[in-house]
């Protein structure tokens, strides 16, 4: 359950368990799912976005909304952090993201509504109670309401892979809502950032993991947005093995990791020193063995932005923590 988990968590609480306004064609999906880091370098071209009544993305998922939309209900991190970058709010959320302090912070992210039944059972009648004009969740988990809001709302699937895949959608949805201009900074920020943490790449190796308890997932390119980046600013020689593979803390210990980033998936906020997941694989003999926890370079990171946000403003905030333990 926790290795088919880790894709849906990337836009979801503890208890789960991961056409014209795409991307350019340079910056090409090598650079996205793995390798040496030895792919085309980011592209810092940024085409104008026109607004658009209709947009189809890059999944082949098409849009329509009779007016630009204002009322957004967020099913997944991934709208919260777009909806953030085009200077706007959701009018309702399931996400903790908002709270972050490079979000709205805590005190105005509480006056968001936040949406009944949680991440994997959202209630339908609640979500239509806040009069949306769009709804965006998760191709794999909400698709399942598509029919029930069909008519009454318009809803937007959405099925990220790599951080092109978050652009697109940060793209189409400030084609949609008119926020042309902050959707063009927003992504010349993030490929900026990008561009230059690629520049002062690490020779270091690098490893994200997640889980809840001593048992634990190991993010991988091509599965996970926020791992795609790593092969771009360091050594990360982790390859998905599939739904249903993992990698065993021999293998962790045999690649002689020299920094740790681990996302504790957690209920009600960050997990108290002791609850934290590299607490609890401390109980691990090998643990203790592997270099980044021997140096002391290992990274407790918030799940929130690592693990679910995927959008330009948390993969920034990601590219800046990680650049700053890498050195």
């Amino acid at each position: 359950m926790l290795r088919k988990a880790r894709r849906w968590t990337a836009a979801a609480v503890l208890g789960t368990l991961l056409a014209g306004c795409g991307t350019t064609a340079a910056d090409g999906e090598g650079a996205g799912k793995g390798g040496a880091g030895d792919g085309p370098a980011t592209d810092l071209t940024v085409r104008p976005i026109a607004a658009a009544r209709t947009v189809t993305d890059g999944k082949g998922v098409t849009v329509t909304t009779a007016a630009p939309p204002k009322r957004i209900v967020c099913l997944v991190a991934l709208c919260d952090d777009m909806l953030a970058e085009l200077g706007m709010v959701p009018a309702a959320t399931n996400s903790a993201l908002l709270s972050h302090e490079k979000f709205l912070g805590k005190e105005k992210a509480a006056k968001i509504p936040v949406v009944p039944g949680g991440f994997l059972s959202p209630e339908t009648e609640a979500i239509l109670s806040y009069r949306p004009d769009l709804v965006i969740g998760l191709e794999d988990t909400h698709g399942k309401l598509a029919p029930a809001l069909k008519g009454a709302t318009v809803f937007w699937p959405l099925q990220p892979g790599n951080w092109q895949d978050s652009v697109g959608y940060l793209r189409d949805l400030a084609a949609l809502t008119g926020r042309t201009e902050q959707g063009e900074a927003a992504e010349k920020a993030f490929r900026a950032k990008l561009a230059a943490a690629e520049k002062s790449r690490s020779d270091r190796t690098a490893l994200i993991i997640f889980g809840s308890d001593e048992n634990f997932g190991v993010a991988t390119p091509g599965n996970d947005v926020t791992a795609g980046l790593m092969p771009k600013i360091a050594d990360y020689p982790w390859k998905s093995r599939g739904v249903e593979g993992t990698y065993s803390m021999e293998e962790i210990l045999a690649r002689e990791v020299d920094v740790l980033f681990v996302e504790t998936l957690s209920f009600g906020g960050p997990a108290a020193p002791g609850e934290r997941l590299s607490d609890k694989l401390a109980k691990n003999p090998l643990w203790s063995k592997i270099p980044a926890v021997r140096n002391g370079r290992v990274h407790e990171v918030d799940a929130e932005v690592w693990a679910k946000g995927r959008g330009t403003r948390s993969l920034g905030i990601v590219l800046d923590e990680a650049a700053a333990a890498l050195r």
